[in-house]
């Protein structure tokens, strides 16, 4: 693959001087999926795929931005006060100029070419563009930002510029994360563990599978979300709790215990979303004490059942997903698998016994293209490891 220096070379011919190059990770979550909006516990690892990003000062409050993913050419001033948003790709990056320029006066712009590793389609892609764009600019302002500012940001810039409302897990997978350890993170109060890998533990890969589809995180995720405010309204009517603001009401508020009592007399769907928040939570802090044990069958048994609940309790996953789901459950060698991000398009994730890797990505591919043949030429897998987040970037 060319590197991302030399593209912009061909990209910008008549542009001279240093080009420099940022790169942030995609993030792989087997367990903790769709609870951190709701401030619950999450677990996941930075992956050596994501996106980079190489550009120039421009000598001017200009920015110019290049795609080699998504069709034409993103211009605006960091100037200005705030950035109209296109409902296009170069959101991400206006988004960034509008949550840093609400701190800091901006007046370096850039020219860039950005590119991501793998096919989108659920490994928070957009939150590692976003970590690239806000590198950038912290780097050519010169800026000291803390690690968790930085997360602050780009939860900022995707959430309340772009208008997706997620919560803080890809964001802090892809900055705090260190190779080999499994990052455990309450997302309430930002404490977080990294959990190392213990040398009793078998080896692994992740297996990252692409269905063909990619996504865009749309009016489903974000109802999602709402169905659990309410399911958190609900609850807390049911158990006599103060209602208090629906906007900022969360299932974290109301104790496992008081939904258990009242599941029953909860709606649908509502009861659904909010069983599949409190045995989710359940299973990431089983999980980070069985990857401190080193039991990766247990583990991975959990990264199933995570699968399986969102499926039948959050009702994600198109029927593309679900049949790549299946296939690495009945596949040898597999120690757990799920969709990957808001699960109605993109990716499977699966945790592997690498000495069945070619097995297992023959088995899947044959039994998931003899399903969709006409995925043939834009299905993939790809071979993943863990890795370190991307820290802060300095000039």
């Amino acid at each position: 693959m060319t590197d991302i220096q030399s593209i912009f070379a061909e990209r910008f011919p008549s542009e001279k001087g240093e080009v420099r190059r940022v790169f942030s990770p995609y993030r792989v979550c087997p367990l903790g999926a769709h609870v951190d909006h709701q401030f619950g516990f999450v677990s996941g690892f930075a992956i050596d795929q994501g996106v980079e990003l190489a550009y120039q000062p421009t000598g001017s409050d200009q920015i110019v931005l290049i795609s080699e993913d998504f069709p034409g050419e993103v211009r605006f001033s960091v100037g200005e006060r705030m950035p109209q948003r296109m409902d296009d790709w170069g959101d991400f990056a206006r988004g960034c100029v509008w949550a840093l320029g609400k701190q800091f006066p901006l007046t370096h712009g850039f020219r860039g070419v950005v590119r991501g590793a793998l096919p989108i389609g659920g490994l928070s892609s957009s939150a590692a563009v976003i970590l690239c764009y806000l590198q950038a600019l912290i780097a050519l302002h010169d800026l000291s930002i803390s690690p968790e500012e930085l997360i602050e940001l780009a939860l900022q810039a995707e959430k309340d510029y772009v208008g997706m409302s997620v919560g803080k897990l890809d964001q802090s997978c892809e900055v705090h994360s260190k190779q080999n350890h499994l990052l455990y993170l309450d997302t309430r109060d930002q404490q977080f563990e990294l959990i190392e890998t213990p040398e009793n533990m078998p080896e692994f890969d992740f297996l990252v599978v692409y269905s063909g589809l990619s996504r865009k995180l749309g009016s489903g995720f974000n109802h999602r979300v709402d169905e659990l405010k309410a399911a958190s309204w609900y609850l807390k009517a049911l158990a006599g709790m103060e209602l208090g603001s629906f906007a900022e009401s969360r299932l974290r508020d109301i104790p496992s215990e008081l939904f258990w009592r009242h599941e029953n007399q909860l709606p649908e769907p509502f009861r659904r979303r909010a069983r599949h928040f409190y045995t989710e939570c359940e299973r990431v802090q089983k999980g980070a004490q069985l990857w401190r044990e080193g039991d990766l069958a247990g583990f991975g048994q959990l990264v199933f059942e995570s699968g399986r609940s969102s499926i039948e309790n959050y009702e994600t996953g198109s029927e593309h997903l679900i049949a790549l789901y299946e296939a690495l459950r009945e596949a040898t060698g597999v120690y757990g698998a799920r969709f990957s991000g808001a699960g109605f398009k993109g990716c499977c994730i699966a945790l592997i016994d690498p000495a069945y890797r070619d097995e297992i990505t023959r088995f899947v591919s044959d039994r998931y293209l003899a399903q969709y043949p006409e995925l043939k030429d834009v299905f993939s897998t790809h071979i993943c490891h863990t890795a370190d987040g991307v820290g802060v970037a300095r000039a």
